[in-house]
């Protein structure tokens, strides 16, 4: 199955690199780096680069479409050539996903109207204005589209993705080739588990720029 990862600059590379790497070790996925030109594109604050080895135009029908996430939601939203490609990828796609504010991108392509979804804690409230319904879990399945929230979050999608396209044995395989066994040194992984005041600083600090209404 051909897996078209997109990347454009400000993206958040883990959201890009977790499915990557759970995907890219399952027999029969072909995972390629799509951008709107070919080249290294930049993450989001511009330390980390990553190869883009296809055009937009030469990846137009993926079976699996993943939409990586970035703290500046506009440059894809923003982007009337990129919802163009992701419209298009959807219609064919066998699994249409996100990471992060990835959704925001699905959102504002038209592919999350009257679905549920999740997206960043930050951003949950801006899949409102897309007609999507906002759902506060890890990962969130309607039909053949996948969201999933924050960052880390993209392993656990691609992890629950690969278990229903191949079966529970690949996703087991998956998950143990990367050793994905978490056991942070702290629980504050999400908002329910967070101290509040902690929760309240952050929403204060980053709420705008991740809903894509602020500046950096």
């Amino acid at each position: 199955m051909q897996t078209a990862i997109l990347l454009f600059d400000g993206m958040t590379v883990l959201d890009a690199i977790g499915p990557y790497e759970v995907l890219q070790s399952v027999p029969g996925v072909e995972v390629c780096f799509v951008a709107r030109e070919k080249g290294e594109i930049r993450s989001d604050f511009k330390r980390l680069g990553l190869m883009a080895d296809f055009t937009l135009a030469e990846v137009p029908q993926p079976d699996i479409l993943i939409i990586p996430g970035t703290p500046f939601p506009e440059s894809v939203t923003g982007d009337p050539a990129v919802l163009d490609w992701i419209r298009g990828a959807h219609e064919s796609s066998t699994w249409t996903t996100s990471v992060c504010t990835g959704a925001l991108g699905l959102g504002a392509a038209g592919v999350l109207e009257g679905r549920r979804a999740t997206t960043h804690w930050l951003a949950l409230d801006a899949l409102k204005a897309f007609g999507a319904t906002p759902v506060e879990e890890r990962v969130v399945r309607d039909g053949k589209v996948w969201t999933a929230a924050g960052v880390s979050s993209g392993i656990d999608m691609a992890l629950a993705l690969v278990g229903e396209q191949f079966g529970d044995e690949a996703a087991q395989a998956a998950q143990l080739i990367i050793e994905y066994d978490p056991q942070p040194p702290c629980d504050a992984g999400s908002v329910k588990k967070a101290p509040a005041p902690l929760v309240a600083a952050l929403r204060e600090q980053f709420g705008d720029l991740m809903q894509g209404t602020g500046e950096a």
